[in-house]
Order: structure tokens, then sequence, then C-alpha cells
């Protein structure tokens, strides 16, 4: 039994070490989300800050973890105002709620370079289960000989169920849509 045990774990051990990690590369990434104005036009907005990562030990990262952190005091929509009410407590609260999180829980394939992401997003204190659309771009490797993976993600959150603004829903849409891509640099 000890040495079934033994094993157990050296095979634990063996798997852990092959993950690889990889890190957003900055300038080749973005995230974003849009909402519904009136009923009639889309607003977007940009996350100016923001940080990401992927561990994964396969190949074609079926396993893959995906982590991001973005700072909700750094949003921008291009409208002063509009950016000033983003801070304040009914709508991200960044004094409370700086940032925003996600961790994947699972990954699924959905096609040729396609895969369901289902994680726990937490914004503004609050953590719920949200499944996004992610797509491999590619793959490949930069001048300094280090592999390169691009993804694209995206899917759609009730900014409600996070607390997020009180206003009704033909003034800004209950929807969001959110948008995240970039290329990430194995470490």
């Amino acid at each position: 039994m000890k040495k079934i045990t033994v094993l157990a774990i050296a095979l634990l051990v063996s798997a852990a070490s092959y993950a690889q990690k990889w890190t957003v590369d900055k300038a080749h990434a973005k995230m974003t989300f849009t909402v519904t104005h009136l009923l009639m036009s889309e607003v977007d907005g940009v996350f100016k800050s923001f940080d990401a990562s992927i561990t994964s030990s396969k190949e074609d990262f079926s396993d893959a973890v995906f982590e991001l952190t973005a700072d909700t005091k750094q949003i921008t929509t291009n409208q002063e105002m509009r950016d000033g009410h983003l801070q304040k407590a009914d709508m991200f609260d960044t004094e409370k709620f700086p940032t925003m999180t996600f961790k994947s829980t699972s990954i699924s394939p959905a096609g040729a370079k396609k895969y369901v992401l289902k994680g726990d997003l937490t914004l503004k204190g609050v953590t719920k289960p949200v499944t996004l659309d992610l797509t491999l771009i590619g793959t490949g490797t930069n001048r300094q000989g280090k592999k390169l993976v691009g993804f694209k993600a995206s899917g759609t959150v009730k900014r409600t169920d996070f607390g997020v603004g009180a206003m009704p829903s033909a003034v800004v849409s209950e929807e969001v849509e959110l948008r995240a891509s970039g290329e990430f640099v194995a470490n």
C-alpha cells in the first residue's frame, strides 16, 4: 500500500511539474465591454489595466486554467462624466471593490479551435458562474524563441446580478457583453 501511495504522489508531482504557465503580453491584449444605451446605441468601455495568465499541461489547452484580474478604477468609455459615474457606489463602487476577477473552472471543446470556458466572475464583491466562448487564434514563437498563443473570449453577463447600476434596462441594457483577446507568452 505504501508503494502505491508513493507512486501516486510521484505521478501527481510529475504531472504538475509539466504544467506550462503563460502570461499575457499586455502590448498585444485588450479587454472591453459593451452595453446598449436607450435601446438604440452601444457604448463601449475599456479596462485599461488588467493581468491574465493561463496554466496548462496539454498542448491543445484542453486542461487550461485561465485567470484574470482587472482594475475597475482604470475603466474608460471616452466620456469623463460617465467614467466618473462608473466609480461610484451604485456602479462598480471602486473604493470598496477595486478589482474584478475571473478564474475558469472548466474548459470543453466546441469545434476546431473553439472551446466553452466556464468560470467564476467576481465583481463588486459578488461571485457568479459565467460561460464564455473561447477561440484559439493561433500559436507561434516570438523573436526570443519563446512560445506564444493567442486567444479571444466573449460572453454576456447581467449587470444587476452583480449589483451594478440601478437604472432601468431601457436606459442601460441589463446584458453586458464582455470581450477579451490577447497573446500569451510561455514562461
